[in-house]
């Protein structure tokens, strides 16, 4: 529950602090005073979103600070799921710069909108008498529905389940896209495919085939050094080769008569030995070497085929032929196979849409059980606050799969008994809303056990004897549960644990917590107004119960 509230720097609110009861709070004002203020502030520190009037001095920051009691919440897990620090008494802070930027923290950590607001939602539920409204949304009478259900567990399930069925109706959606794309592409893929094919492609051989035809074109000159260097070294007698033969015995010769002739000896036949290494691998280079213009022909064709591919296909290398090439068959399989794929994928999509329909029809199935029940307690309630002439019922009639499941759902209403019920949002009144939301809030809020509700003049509409059964069901409410109710009227503020008056004084919004004395001046300011007469005050001291 919200122990306390700090409000600075927001809108007409300097400063102000609230401290609030575990069960039933009540705040009164004159119209104007600063009572949507003051809920305006709360609903930022829940994560609404900055409208970017926040400040009332532009200067420094508007801060709202909620400390919240989470004892017996079980909440642990949640903030274990949202990276936060868990404390039983949790503080929740949001900051707006004088920039326009908005800052959040849960316990001094920094959090993000999106998790302050999922958090939030376990925490405080806020209701305006503008969000009567909301009884038009199907979302919201189908959460409604399930809540009394009891449908959190089966609804998420659904949900997986639905979340995967549109997705495999997208894969399924996208292989048929793909295949007939496809068919009218595969003439022309088949025939890049075998051209490519055919050309034999390998890696490399653009090189290899450059480098060759180099050779090739300078084969002639290249064979004349080759052979004259060859004369050179083995000519007979005069050769190179034959001198440094001589030169070497020669030096062993006279080796015994001068001792470095020996290592020349020894340097001479290693040279010897390379230059006659030169001289085999020249030999064998010259007959490989052949200036044969066939062969230059056909490896020029084969250079300019490649070439031509390239270009073609706009490519810069073989490589990205080969590549080509492989995507190409790669398509062209996958179009040879898709019918297969369409039908497993389809198979897929059929035992999926089987599942989701299941968990649909026992989703159905809850939520007609407990339309008698729901609808019986909302009359219960309806009819503690004077409307016992009433009919309200749920009905569910079947639609295509959706997010919530396979049902549309309605709340047929009429205030008399004699006339056919029809949807709600079409035929109630502003006060027939009032008492319809409070009935469904406070059957809601039994259900799903949240720990503070705020009432926002939800009593609009309703006066007397229908406004005393509406303090009292509030009144009840806040027995379980801590209860926030802005209210003018004095029937439901009499009902109050606590009472706060929120006031203006010079332009400024307060607000203070009233003695029992000050209690029983605003109530009879309530029922007579500005001039308080006796049969006012009587008249509050008897709602006060003394």
């Amino acid at each position: 529950m919200l122990r306390r509230l700090t409000v600075e720097n927001y809108a007409l609110i300097d400063h102000l602090e609230l401290e609030l009861d575990e069960h039933l709070n009540i705040l009164t004002g004159e119209t104007g005073a600063g009572k949507s203020i003051l809920l305006g502030a709360l609903s930022l520190l829940l994560g609404a979103k900055n409208d970017g009037s926040a400040m009332k001095d532009a200067t420094r920051n508007c801060k709202v600070e909620g400390i919240f009691d989470l004892s017996g919440l079980q909440l642990e897990e949640l903030f274990e799921e949202l990276e936060l620090d868990y404390e039983p008494e949790t503080t929740i802070t949001r900051l707006i710069t004088p920039a326009g930027k908005s800052r959040s923290f849960v316990n001094d950590m920094p959090v993000q909108l999106t998790a302050l607001r999922e958090l939030s939602a376990h925490l405080v539920d806020i209701h305006s008498q503008h969000q009567n409204l909301i009884l038009s949304s199907e979302e919201f009478r189908t959460s409604a529905l399930d809540t009394v259900a009891g449908n959190t567990e089966l609804l998420s399930r659904y949900r997986t389940a639905y979340t995967t069925l549109l997705q495999q109706r997208h894969e399924v959606e996208e292989l048929r896209a793909a295949a007939e794309a496809g068919r009218r592409d595969e003439e022309w893929l088949r025939f890049q495919c075998e051209e490519l094919e055919a050309a034999k492609l390998r890696a490399g051989e653009q090189a290899e085939l450059e480098a060759e035809l180099v050779v090739l074109e300078h084969a002639d000159r290249i064979g004349e050094l080759f052979t004259s260097l060859r004369n050179d070294l083995d000519a007979d007698e005069t050769g190179i080769l034959s001198r440094l033969k001589e030169g070497e015995q020669g030096m062993r010769q006279i080796g015994a008569q001068f001792a470095p002739a020996a290592e020349y000896a020894e340097r001479l036949r290693s040279v010897l030995e390379e230059l006659k290494d030169l001289n085999r691998s020249m030999t064998s280079d010259t007959e490989h070497l052949d200036a044969d213009p066939e062969r230059l022909q056909k490896k020029t064709a084969r250079l300019d085929a490649l070439i031509a591919l390239q270009q073609k296909h706009r490519v810069q290398d073989e490589e990205e032929l080969i590549a080509l090439r492989d995507e190409s068959r790669r398509k062209l399989d996958a179009i040879t196979h898709s019918d297969e794929e369409i039908l497993k994928a389809e198979a897929r999509l059929a035992e999926q849409e089987q599942r989701t329909r299941a968990l649909a029809e026992e989703l159905h199935t809850a939520r007609e059980k407990a339309t008698v029940p729901f609808a019986q307690e909302i009359l219960a309630t309806l009819t503690q606050l004077g409307m016992a002439d009433t009919r309200f019922e749920i009905a569910l009639t079947p639609r295509e799969l959706g997010r919530s499941g396979s049902d549309s759902i309605q709340y047929l209403f009429t205030a008399n008994r004699t006339t056919q019920p029809q949807p709600i949002e079409r035929i109630a009144s502003g006060g027939e809303l009032s008492r319809v939301m409070l009935a469904l809030k406070a059957l809601l809020a039994r259900r799903m056990q949240l720990p503070t509700i705020l009432f926002d003049e939800i009593d609009t509409g309703v006066s007397g004897r229908i406004a005393d059964a509406m303090g009292e069901i509030i009144a009840n409410l806040s027995i379980s549960m801590q209860v926030v109710d802005i209210t003018h009227l004095p029937q439901v503020a009499s009902k109050g644990d606590t009472h706060f008056v929120v006031y203006k004084e010079e332009g400024r919004t307060h607000l203070r917590r009233l003695s029992p004395e000050e209690r029983e001046t605003e109530i009879a300011k309530m029922l007579s107004g500005a001039e308080i007469t006796e049969a006012a005050r009587s008249q509050a001291r008897i709602l006060l119960g003394r």
